[in-house]
């Protein structure tokens, strides 16, 4: 839960999640407030407002909001959930569009807004895991990308917290998955969502998507390197034969290599206007079936992760 406040009010124990400086010269962002030195920079700073997170912090009276959560909504008749789930898929995907269009159009990416957005993401596929993955598995072909990296988002954030990454992490690979696959705007629709099979000026047109994103990613200094490493890295694969850079298992942190898995499993499990989609069990035996390229720790969890209910 974020809460913007004017820069006078902030005090030690808030989680920052944003400073908003016109010239930019506070640019550190997400973290706890704890020093006298930051407390100054931010008080002397341009800004006006700072984003807070009263989920990680302290509220502006000093206390420590509890996380209250609603009774579980696998209690609710499965057709309210799946309205439920879209209604959430509907409003993140539209703060996606926006986000990501300022990102293209070189205007500022409010972050914060951004991360709430990643925030609730997440709560929907924790709550309804296996609602959220029908929700996103169609999808039309002027919303492909922004779903897509919105289903992304979510299995990372289960795959992290079930290879206990701390919330930190968790939170940040959240917005990793709602950015990750920016490059794609940059590409002529009539290639993206081509039909039949590619030409080969075609297919480096789109393997070039991961280093648009990164390069455009990294205009904005607010953006953490997790998130443009995934953007940029997240077709590597463990042997090296992925792209754009062609890394090997060593060079590839466990945060890409989770993109990956992730990435790979919702693109085989999707409608696409080139293939049906496959079954779970279908792209988990899969991909488990190429250690080469994938993880097959983070396979085998995310199987585990999506085996509390049938799906597909």
């Amino acid at each position: 839960m974020l809460m913007k406040i004017a820069k006078d009010r902030i005090r030690k124990g808030m989680f920052i999640e944003s400073v908003a400086c016109p010239s930019r010269e506070f640019a550190r962002r997400r973290f706890l407030l704890n020093s006298d030195r930051d407390m100054a920079a931010i008080l002397t700073s341009s800004a006006t407002d700072v984003s807070i997170n009263l989920r990680l912090g302290v509220d502006p009276d000093g206390r420590k909001v509890a996380a209250v959560k609603p009774a579980s909504s696998s209690l609710l008749p499965k057709d309210m959930r799946t309205r439920a789930a879209r209604g959430v898929i509907k409003q993140s995907a539209k703060v996606l569009r926006t986000s990501l269009g300022d990102i293209v159009s070189g205007r500022p990416l409010d972050m914060a807004h951004l991360s709430e957005a990643a925030d609730e993401n997440a709560e929907l596929w924790s709550d309804s895991t296996v609602i959220a993955l029908e929700v996103t598995r169609l999808k039309s072909k002027d919303e492909t990308t922004y779903v897509h990296s919105l289903a992304v988002s979510g299995l990372m954030t289960l795959l992290a917290r079930s290879l206990q990454m701390d919330d930190e992490t968790v939170r940040i690979l959240g917005v990793a998955g709602m950015l990750h696959d920016i490059g794609k705007l940059l590409i002529p629709n009539e290639i993206l969502n081509k039909p039949g099979h590619l030409t080969d000026r075609e297919r480096v047109v789109i393997r070039n998507h991961p280093e648009a994103g990164y390069q455009l990613l990294k205009t904005h200094p607010e953006i953490p390197q997790v998130v443009l490493d995934v953007c940029r890295l997240h077709h590597e694969v463990l042997d090296g034969s992925g792209y754009p850079l062609g890394l090997k298992q060593k060079d590839l942190s466990a945060p890409v290599q989770l993109s990956a898995v992730c990435d790979v499993f919702e693109a085989l499990t999707s409608v696409r206007p080139y293939k049906r989609p496959w079954t779970v069990s279908q792209a988990l035996d899969w991909m488990f079936a190429r250690p080469h390229h994938f993880d097959r720790k983070m396979v085998i969890r995310l199987g585990s992760v999506l085996s509390d209910e049938p799906i597909g």
